[in-house]
């Protein structure tokens, strides 16, 4: 490794501001045997941070599009001129995709996620798969995070993000790693996901639509759904029982026990 240079941080040295928690060479291995690179894949690489899988991913022989947002350890990646490997630096969340993606081939995605911007990076893929910039991803995440993206209906992580995944993805968990797998270690555990993206599993209309209905519903998922959807409608001068109805729904089923599938019903239902 080239050694960072004068003004820099002491290299490994992770800041908290920014999430960083350094993988342990054994789990390393164990996270890019579940990324499984091949020669030719494209990726995009959320956060490389010191390259613990940026540099096995781009030995694999794949091209490796690399954002990160910190200055310092962007110098010491760029420093230490890796084949095959791109660094752009920037908050992933506001860089364009323009900047790192190029061609019409989507990419495949690979990430050790800061908690903090877990959900807001997940929806980001989403519209990136939707726009076929991205194809596949493995990342990890906190568990509790990895235990919302592949809840079912009926179950007490069941909501918008499972949903949101369960329409656009197929999603499984590959393992889980305790907080001594990292330096320095989180106070929680991290699971490491697989999500192959995919076309729509059912037909949304208005997506917007299908969105803010899931999202009204789980700010009172206790309630029942009757209720819920009660004052929505009234102050869009329309009848939630009707919307109900039409969706072929029970009115006292909650939110957390409704499919993809009636969901999907209950917007078209709902439209404007």
């Amino acid at each position: 490794m080239v050694p960072p240079s004068p003004g820099l941080r002491r290299t490994g040295q992770a800041r908290k501001r920014f999430g960083q928690h350094f993988l342990e060479r054994p789990w390393v291995d164990k996270v890019v045997a579940a990324i499984a690179p091949q020669p030719g894949d494209v990726f995009l690489e959320i956060g490389p941070g010191r390259g613990q899988l940026t540099v096995p991913i781009a030995r694999a022989g794949a091209v490796v599009h690399a954002v990160e947002i910190d200055r310092d350890l962007v110098a010491e990646l760029r420093a230490r001129a890796l084949p095959r490997v791109h660094v752009h630096e920037g908050d992933f969340l506001d860089v364009p995709p323009e900047t790192w993606f190029e061609g019409d081939r989507p990419y495949r995605v690979a990430a050790n996620l800061p908690y903090n911007i877990s959900t807001p990076v997940l929806g980001r893929l989403l519209r990136h798969a939707r726009e076929g910039r991205v194809a596949d991803a493995v990342l990890m995440l906190q568990k509790e995070v990895a235990d919302r993206l592949i809840a079912v209906p009926g179950t007490g992580d069941y909501g918008p993000l499972a949903i949101a995944m369960a329409l656009q993805a197929d999603v499984s968990r590959a393992f889980v790693l305790p907080p001594g797998a990292f330096r320095p270690p989180p106070r929680v555990h991290s699971a490491v996901v697989r999500i192959g993206f995919r076309a729509d599993r059912v037909t949304i209309a208005d997506q917007a639509r299908f969105d803010a209905i899931v999202r009204h519903v789980f700010t009172q998922r206790r309630k029942m759904l009757g209720t819920t959807l009660q004052a929505l409608a009234r102050g869009e001068g329309a009848d939630a029982k009707a919307w109900l109805a039409e969706a072929g729904i029970d009115g006292q089923r909650r939110a957390e026990t409704l499919s993809l599938e009636e969901f999907a019903r209950l917007a078209a239902a709902a439209r404007r």
